[in-house]
């Protein structure tokens, strides 16, 4: 079933515009593990690739799919790092551009006390994601792409914000679905009016808007404050969003069509490793879906599946499965677990 419009003769399935950081996380493997405890108290590291929009390329790689990125990395070791795993992913990197300015990667330390409790301390001064700017932005790469995916972090600060809503506005002329994912990270924001303009902007040229309530009350803070989901949902229809996605963390989410129809999810149980990384493996579990013609209970079934495996997973983009794994975990879920769809 197509909720949207693919134009299956581009060479990319999807081009990802946003944040690519570093992530450092206690190291838990057979030769070391760091057991759960407070950040200060950690002694050895795992490196990986990190950032939403990065994570969400790789998780589309190990499913299929043909992904390239729109980005700036650092001009030195670390973005040498990113480059080089981003190739071995089989990611497209032609339009990935290195900073000139000295600025670097954001360096993210993450803290996992228990199942139910871990947090992140960022790095994020002259940072290079947030120096994207327009002249980045190739109208031709995106008439490449079947679909872009622009991450709200890119809308946090100039001139990567120009850039953002640049590619936009370009991928309305040159007829490429728009994917918005609010992504919302407190840490990039002065103040809430920017995130209300900003990512509205952004939002009005969706096709595909994905978010938690919150992320969908700060969008919306300019424009009707305290919306409910179903106001939310008919709001952003009348603009051109086909599909409006709200998540509310372990109570599931609900995907909202503007045909009226609604379709809901509940999470999978697992016991977790840390907190994040599961709106990553559900970006890419959906959006697998929708390019697999599947309906939208399934498509979000398997995202929801995908969220609950990287929750379990010391990191947020090795770990991403592959479609057999995805199927064989709901499987196994479902078996010890019964039936967890919700339907609406």
């Amino acid at each position: 079933m197509a909720y949207i419009d693919l134009d299956q003769t581009r060479p990319l399935d999807i081009v990802l515009l946003g944040r690519i950081a570093i992530d450092f996380n206690p190291a838990y493997s057979e030769d070391v593990k760091e057991d759960f405890k407070p950040l200060k108290d950690v002694h050895y590291f795992e490196k990986y690739v990190g950032g939403s929009p990065a994570n969400i390329a790789v998780g589309v790689t190990h499913h299929g799919l043909k992904a390239g990125f729109i980005g700036r990395v650092s001009d030195d070791q670390f973005g040498d790092f990113v480059i080089e795993y981003f190739d071995k992913e089989g990611i497209d990197t032609s339009h990935i551009a290195r900073c000139t300015g000295g600025e670097k990667l954001g360096l993210t330390f993450t803290e996992m006390l228990s199942p139910s409790e871990s947090s992140i301390l960022m790095y994020r001064n002259c940072i290079a994601d947030l120096q994207l700017s327009v002249e980045d932005i190739d109208p031709k790469y995106i008439a490449q792409a079947k679909v872009l995916l622009i991450s709200g972090t890119a809308l946090a600060e100039s001139p990567s914000r120009e850039a953002a809503l640049k590619a936009a506005m370009v991928a309305r002329q040159v007829g490429t679905p728009v994917i918005f994912d609010i992504d919302y990270r407190a840490y990039n924001w002065k103040n809430a009016d920017e995130i209300s303009i900003y990512c509205s902007a952004v939002a009005r040229q969706a096709d595909i808007i994905m978010g938690s309530r919150e992320e969908f009350d700060l969008t919306e803070a300019l424009i009707a404050p305290g919306m409910t989901d179903e106001q939310s949902a008919a709001y952003w229809h009348g603009q051109v969003a086909k599909i409006v996605v709200i998540k509310h963390g372990m109570e599931g989410s609900t995907a909202y069509l503007k045909s009226g129809e609604r379709y809901s999810i509940k999470p999978f149980p697992v016991t977790a490793r840390k907190g994040f990384g599961g709106g990553d493996g559900y970006g890419s579990g959906f959006i697998y879906g929708l390019f697999q013609g599947w309906d939208m209970q399934r498509c979000l079934e398997f995202g929801s599946a995908e969220a609950s495996m990287m929750v379990r997973a010391n990191n947020c983009s090795d770990a991403l499965p592959s479609p057999d794994e995805v199927q064989a975990f709901i499987d196994e879920e479902k078996a010890m677990y019964g039936e967890m769809v919700a339907r609406a």
